[in-house]
């Protein structure tokens, strides 16, 4: 393998850990700043009140997105093993 090559590997493999890490960050940042947002209005500082409803949320949304994450680590692993294969023989 070429250096561009690896390079584009590089690249494209953290493409898709964005890809596939993106859906929950994003469901645990707006969840966060939901339950900040709320404890501000009411002064409540209870910490299990940001733990609780983040953990179930991000649970959820990995249930949901189950699928799609699955679907992008398996077309990057079989395009990295058709590099291989190409490459090695």
């Amino acid at each position: 393998m070429t250096e561009a090559e690896l390079i584009d590997v590089a690249r494209e493999t953290l493409m898709v850990t964005l890809k596939v890490a993106a859906p929950s960050l994003l469901v645990a940042l707006a969840v966060g700043l939901l339950v900040s947002i709320f404890q501000t209005l009411t002064q409540i500082q209870e910490q299990t009140l940001t733990f609780v409803p983040k953990l179930v949320l991000v649970f959820a949304s990995l249930v949901l997105f189950l699928p799609f994450m699955l679907s992008s680590l398996s077309e990057f692993w079989r395009h990295t093993m058709d590099r291989v294969i190409a490459g090695g023989g």
